[in-house]
């Protein structure tokens, strides 16, 4: 495929898939314009490397793994700044899928405690309502993988849950 052809599918993939990979972005930062400023570089670097997409059916896959890096990148980067409870959304098109505060706090840091291949494993199957197929070909693993590490994540997350999470003080309890 020509790369004229590779950028207009990117493109169109970037148009129509918006929403996606802005809930992907999202679901790591918690912040809506952190999560904008995450799916413009991702978008422009997706642009810029279009050529070097292998096979445009997965075109949607290989952008939701440079949305991925492109996340992480921007944690690493911003490692340390911390976020005031007046800075989470209470309304718009980001925080629709989880209804209150203190769930979402819990959730944030009970996710923010998982290992970074667990986390994305969960954001991809939970929040994006993805199957196991599609996670192990966006992340390059074999399906039976992807099945034992969002076991045990789910695990991970459910004991954190389960001792209170940050309501109690047992942030480090279980994970």
């Amino acid at each position: 495929m020509k790369s004229i052809d590779k950028e207009s599918l990117i493109h169109k993939c970037l148009t129509e898939n918006y929403k996606k990979y802005y809930r992907i972005a999202y679901s790591y930062t918690f912040q809506e314009q952190d999560a904008m400023d995450i799916v413009q570089e991702g978008a422009y670097r997706a642009i810029l490397k279009s050529n070097s997409l292998r096979n445009p059916e997965y075109a949607d896959t290989w952008i939701c793994r440079i949305m991925m890096n492109e996340a992480v990148r921007f944690l690493n980067k911003n490692r340390g700044r911390t976020i005031a409870m007046e800075e989470i959304p209470e309304t718009g098109e980001a925080a629709e899928y989880i209804p209150d505060k203190t769930e979402e706090l819990n959730l944030k840091q009970a996710l923010c405690k998982l290992n970074e291949k667990d986390r994305r494993i969960v954001i991809l199957r939970f929040f994006e309502e993805e199957t196991l197929r599609t996670i192990a070909e966006i992340m390059n693993l074999n399906e039976n993988t992807v099945k034992s590490r969002l076991y045990r994540a789910m695990e991970k997350l459910k004991k954190y849950m389960g001792t209170g999470g940050a309501e109690h003080g047992k942030m480090e309890t279980g994970i």
